[in-house]
């Protein structure tokens, strides 16, 4: 797969991966049934014909087993999105599995956030990406700081498999890659964790999806609770993760002052966006709520 990366980016392939609606609208337009190139076929999921693709470009994805044969068309089983100079493997589009991999919206925004705080702190000597689905944020920090010891970690075995393509695909080094929940079985601390974790209420339990806990933060809670014994003094926090907003209140950074009051820690939450996933009000546990904002935690050892 790595290979079949680096002849989509040397070719100047660029995919923006948008949400699972936008992409369930677009693909529904007239004219779009079927993939008429590299885009249309890794990034939109469309199924295609064989001369779609060329010919040593359809050798490769054969030979690393990405493509199967659907009733007279072929479909990719990954998409392949790009963020600044990366290529990052994840599932084909819809990711209706339990195990499957995401990349989307909130991965561009977490990017973002932490490309904003590896610019403004001093380089960590260890650092963990909890739940690191396709590596995305630990290698960002492999990339800005080439000396920090990085460990990325996921309960989703098939996370970590594509993370390791997309390591390598970014070409760096060093970044040991652990299956487990949150940090067990690893040993000492940290000065740098960071996390995207899923954050809404899913019955199908889709690991990349269910937050846990009634109405979704129950993932990220336990996150905060992992980050209270295993940050060195002085390390930092990096939480991207939505919460719900019920009759103004937020009912995950209530559960936060409670955890950090009193403790040796400081912490800062931001608001990055008001109002995302709006469908997911219609009915469920988050039909209480008014709308589900996307913040920045930032907790810090003291």
């Amino acid at each position: 797969m790595q290979q079949v990366g680096i002849t989509l980016l040397r070719s100047g392939y660029r995919f923006v991966c948008p949400t699972p609606e936008t992409q369930r609208r677009v693909n529904a337009r007239p004219g779009n049934g079927w993939a008429a190139n590299p885009v249309d076929i890794f990034g939109w999921s469309r199924p295609f014909r064989r001369d779609a693709l060329p010919v040593s470009l359809f050798a490769q994805a054969t030979e690393a087993g990405m493509l199967v044969a659907d009733n007279g068309a072929w479909r990719s089983r990954f998409r392949f999105s790009t963020l600044g100079g990366n290529g990052f493997f994840h599932s084909a589009f819809p990711t209706v599995a339990a195990d499957a991999v995401f990349f989307g919206p909130d991965s561009y925004r977490f990017g973002a956030v932490l490309a904003a705080h590896l610019r403004s702190a001093p380089p960590p000597v260890r650092a963990v990406d909890i739940g690191c689905g396709t590596g995305l944020g630990a290698i960002m920090i492999a990339q800005v700081c080439p000396s920090t010891e990085v460990v990325m970690v996921d309960i989703n075995p098939d996370a970590l498999r594509l993370a390791r393509i997309n390591v390598g695909l970014a070409g760096v080094g060093g970044i040991m890659a652990w299956q487990g929940d949150l940090l067990s079985g690893l040993s000492g601390a940290f000065d740098l964790i960071i996390s995207n974790p899923p954050y809404l209420p899913d019955p199908g339990c889709r690991l990349y999806r269910d937050g846990g806990g009634r109405l979704g933060a129950g993932l990220s809670l336990a996150i905060v609770r992992t980050a209270m014994e295993r940050l060195t003094p002085g390390g930092t926090l990096l939480l991207y993760t939505g919460t719900a907003i019920i009759n103004g209140d937020n009912p995950f950074l209530r559960d936060v002052v409670a955890l950090l009051d009193g403790r040796e820690f400081t912490w800062a939450a931001t608001e990055l966006d008001p109002d995302v996933f709006g469908e997911e009000l219609e009915n469920g546990p988050l039909s209480t709520a008014e709308r589900i904002a996307v913040i920045c935690l930032t907790v810090t050892r003291r």
